[in-house]
């Protein structure tokens, strides 16, 4: 039973990032109200915030109420998963991780990088452990 609380909250945790961290911290001019941004371009980063918020929401759901560990982290790994690719293509797409609402380095990466690295590796690890649980089911 400890392990399942440990996972609950390490994927919760989680999980809360992209539910409501990163939309409060984007819901703002810096991003979905932007008016040097395309329409199209804010379009999307509401369609990203709202599903990322929908994902978030059936972590919690799964993790709470089914005690489906693996699936939630691999949700977890997925959603923020993306912000490393999105960060490992941005010399090759012109983008940066840099918004100016968060400027801090961690060990010179982004705070942002080191959090969605941390997510993902924490994730990983509460898979790995409830993977052979999974298996049996």
């Amino acid at each position: 039973m400890k392990r399942h609380l440990i996972s609950k909250l390490t994927l919760t945790l989680g999980a809360i990032l992209y539910l409501a961290v990163i939309p409060y911290l984007e819901w703002n001019d810096s991003h979905v109200f932007n008016p040097d941004w395309p329409a199209h371009a804010r379009f999307h980063e509401v369609w990203q915030l709202s599903t990322n918020i929908a994902l978030g929401i059936l972590v919690l759901w799964l993790c709470w109420r089914r005690s489906q560990f693996v699936l939630s982290g691999v949700i977890n790994c997925l959603v923020m998963g993306g912000v490393l690719v999105s960060h490992a293509l941005s010399d090759h797409i012109g983008s940066t991780v840099k918004s100016g609402n968060i400027a801090k380095l961690i060990l010179g990466q982004d705070l942002a990088v080191i959090v969605a690295l941390i997510v993902v590796l924490s994730s990983i690890t509460v898979v790995l452990n409830h993977r052979k649980t999974a298996e049996k089911q």
